[in-house]
């Protein structure tokens, strides 16, 4: 139950769940006010020769009741998960108040239409309570969704980032502990595998589209394996294949050395994750590296960006491998640190 509150805006869940619930009690308050000016049975629906379907009082304000419980639940909900763009969740409630308003109001010109009348089949739609009605549903709903504030107030994420403060308080060393960036192929590969792929793609997809497809979809896949991401702090090295596959974790006490410099990727066997003569290696492109040796006499080789950035991580990993050595405790979770882009 709390990670599913911590995954929803509390504050919209109770307006989205309360507000329909209220509208149509109002509704059923004010219909049972007039109801001793109102025909028995109520007309629902007019056709063009005078003539008219009908419905009991009850029938006709209990379903519509329902109706804008229901209506307001199904957009107004729709803006709770914390999970979604704000923009969709400001216009979802935006439109989940006007959606409830504009039915309450056509219920209610419904009704205006056939007050003091004996006959339900004399009445018709009050036009100007529905118009008058429907102006401020619109307006509301528009003022709804401009001053809703769907930003997340405070989070989980709010509440790591507090401890992260925290620890770097009492250990100002964290910071420099700590490193990660994005490396990737050098551009003109990923155009060279747009040439490759597009066009014949763009060919056969003449003739079999789906197989167009296909290509488009590997080449894209292929390209996202050109891209890592590195992080090292306190807890080790990890590296993700295309920021998502896990190919290196490797705790801080598991490492002996760390150096940089430069590398062929051909020497590794290619691009992508490699094993090449007793040496794991995930790099993107040839130039620099970071090369760690373990205490187990494995050695691994990840691509390291630019040169400054080679450097960096290597004088990281070899800073926390020490630490751990003399008996150093990792922070429990996260080290707080932006993400670097590096090409």
């Amino acid at each position: 139950m709390g990670k599913l509150l911590d995954s929803v805006d509390t504050r919209a869940l109770r307006f989205a769940v309360g507000f329909p619930v209220v509208l149509a009690a109002a509704f059923v308050y004010c219909a049972s006010l007039l109801r001793p000016d109102l025909p028995e049975p109520l007309a629902i629906r007019w056709t063009d020769d005078g003539g008219a379907a009908f419905a009991p009082f009850g029938a006709y304000v209990g379903v519509g009741a329902a109706g804008i419980v229901v209506a307001g639940w199904l957009v107004l909900l729709q803006a709770v998960p914390l999970g979604r763009p704000v923009l969709m969740r400001r216009i979802m409630m935006g439109a989940g108040l006007f959606l409830s308003l504009f039915i309450t109001s056509a219920l209610a010109a419904g009704l205006i239409g056939q007050t003091g009348l004996a006959d339900a089949r004399q009445s018709r739609v009050d036009m100007t309570v529905l118009a008058l009605g429907s102006g401020a549903a619109v307006s509301l709903g528009v003022a709804m969704a401009m001053v809703y504030k769907a930003d997340r107030q405070w989070s989980p994420d709010d509440d790591r980032a507090l401890q992260v403060a925290i620890a770097r308080e009492l250990d100002p060393d964290l910071a420099r502990d700590s490193i990660r960036l994005w490396v990737h192929a050098r551009s003109s590969v990923f155009v060279m595998i747009a040439i490759a792929s597009l066009f014949p793609a763009a060919l056969v997809a003449v003739v079999v589209p789906w197989l167009g497809i296909l290509l488009v979809v590997l080449a894209l896949i292929g390209a996202a394996f050109l891209f890592a991401r590195i992080s090292a702090d306190r807890r080790g090295l990890k590296v993700l294949l295309a920021g998502v596959v896990p190919v290196m974790d490797v705790p801080a006490g598991a490492i002996s050395d760390a150096s940089a410099a430069d590398v062929r990727a051909a020497d590794f066997g290619g691009w992508g994750y490699r094993h090449h003569r007793g040496t794991a290696a995930m790099l993107v492109s040839s130039g620099p590296a970071v090369f760690v040796s373990k205490t187990d006499g494995q050695r691994l080789a990840v691509s390291g960006g630019s040169q400054a950035s080679a450097a960096r991580l290597a004088d990281v990993l070899t800073r926390v491998a020490a630490r751990a050595r003399r008996g150093g405790v990792p922070p429990a979770s996260g080290d707080g640190q932006p993400d670097a882009g590096v090409s």
